[in-house]
């Protein structure tokens, strides 16, 4: 896993074989972030990173400079690996929880500037996790709601979404209030 841009740039961290994560690509982060480069203050962004498997999303964005990510991961292997990650790089702005995403969501009250999530594609229940975000109103006025999903989903007719970036087989679809 390769982190792209920001102070921990071209840092490669080893994954496990025993990990079953999906990471996002290195082609969808690096056009996902070409495009949010645009849209957000880092400096000035607390990010969430649900279903973070990886923590390769996370990790982007502590590099990044966001002061502060939350990182949700119920797989004991892919949080502990996130764990290590965090303590190899020093990144003290991460914040990894062991957690179920949507036992999560329902007892979260907090607010963020930037929320990411990437389901297992095959999840059943993806399509209500957009619902769960604005109904809890996690999102802050102005914030960013960003859904990987592959390309059997549609998310363009539900509230708040805004666009569909497509790269290679991964799918990104926006949400604002």
């Amino acid at each position: 896993m390769r982190i792209i841009s920001g102070k921990y740039k071209s840092r490669r961290i080893q994954i496990p074989a025993n990990l079953q994560a999906r990471p996002t690509t290195d082609f969808a982060r690096e056009g996902l972030f070409n495009v949010l480069h645009n849209r957000v203050d880092w400096e000035e962004t607390e990010a969430l990173d649900l279903f973070s498997g990886t923590g390769s999303i996370a990790l982007e964005l502590v590099s990044r400079g966001c002061p502060r990510v939350v990182s949700v991961e119920m797989n004991n292997l892919h949080w502990r690996f996130i764990c290590k990650s965090k303590e190899i790089l020093g990144a003290e702005e991460l914040i990894p929880l062991k957690a179920d995403v949507f036992k999560f969501l329902s007892s979260c009250n907090q607010q963020f500037d930037l929320i990411f999530a990437d389901p297992p594609y095959d999840m059943a229940g993806i399509d209500t996790i957009p619902g769960l975000i604005f109904e809890k109103k996690l999102l802050k006025p102005g914030g960013i709601f960003l859904l990987e999903h592959s390309k059997k989903h549609d998310f363009a007719s539900f509230p708040f979404f805004k666009e569909e970036r497509k790269y290679g087989n991964v799918h990104f679809s926006f949400f604002e209030e």
